[in-house]
């Protein structure tokens, strides 16, 4: 099984829900787990879990490179490129990597075969275990804008060539935040999606556009996590039950989660009585996975 965290804001406490499902799901040694950490401009998760990183690999895109000789400045790619990346001004194309997305389609669409692709970094894989936990990692490069190939690339070498349990493996992703491309890239091929969120207006606005990207454009099934619960108002609560949303779980505000946040201290080994709350919720989602 597939689960993606999400959420529609930063800073309501996805990874923190990730790791702990994680943990708790490890705890009796029956399933494989693997935690992808997918927030890859601000990947956080190994700071939870210490693991040890054995493995790296580059993520980047493919990015077409013009030979002069046989171009013929006929424009075909500048019009098939839908990122506009390449501008046709009379002369050999002019090609702006930081816009092109790697798709490929001006070196098919060249009829003079004078496009190349040259594979350029945008930023770096790293994988490894924590205790029986897999674990991976990706990391955009400073300066780069694409965060969607480096989750792409990721996901393709945890979720496909290094799945070792087939569907009876727990995967679990942290997702970006928001409802940009990265996010939908990250939650993309899941079997549910949590979406974390907060009692407060801000929450709640950022949830509805969650819900409408994840449940009601792509088709996932969709639950929510309420963190900090016993704040705010709610108005969260309201919405949950007038869109059939189930809320199944929800974490109030202790002072002792923040301090062990701030430590570094997973919520499930600073409160271990939530373990078997986070285990719940795994068997909810699944129930939910199947409807």
């Amino acid at each position: 099984m597939i689960v993606a965290v999400a959420s529609g804001k930063g800073g309501t406490g996805k990874t923190t829900v990730s790791v702990s499902l994680a943990l708790a799901a490890s705890e009796d040694g029956s399933r494989s787990v693997r935690l992808l950490d997918c927030d890859v401009e601000a990947p956080n998760a190994a700071l939870f879990l210490e693991p040890e990183l054995d493995e790296e690999r580059t993520a980047g895109i493919l990015v077409p490179e013009v030979d002069k000789d046989k171009c013929q400045s006929c424009g075909k790619c500048a019009e098939v490129c839908a990122y506009h990346a390449i501008a046709h001004v009379g002369g050999p194309p002019l090609i702006f990597p930081p816009l092109c997305h790697g798709c490929g389609a001006c070196t098919w669409a060249c009829p003079e075969d004078a496009l190349t692709e040259r594979l350029t970094p945008i930023g770096r894989m790293e994988a490894g275990r924590v205790g029986p936990i897999r674990f991976a990692r990706g990391r955009l490069e400073v300066g780069e804008a694409m965060a969607t190939p480096v989750i792409h690339q990721l996901k393709d070498w945890q979720i496909q060539d290094g799945r070792d349990g087939g569907r009876d493996e727990l995967v679990i992703i942290d997702s970006p935040p928001g409802t940009a491309c990265p996010a939908i890239e990250a939650v993309r091929g899941a079997d549910v999606v949590v979406l974390v969120t907060e009692p407060t207006p801000f929450g709640l606005s950022d949830l509805e556009q969650a819900v409408e990207a994840i449940r009601d454009a792509i088709g996932l099934p969709v639950a929510v996590v309420i963190n900090r619960a016993d704040e705010g108002d709610d108005g969260v609560e309201r919405y949950c039950e007038r869109e059939n949303l189930p809320v199944l779980l929800r974490i109030p505000f202790d002072r002792r989660i923040a301090e062990a946040y701030c430590d570094g201290i997973p919520l499930v080994k600073a409160r271990p009585e939530y373990a078997e709350a986070f285990r719940g919720l795994l068997a909810d989602l699944s129930r939910e996975a199947v409807r």
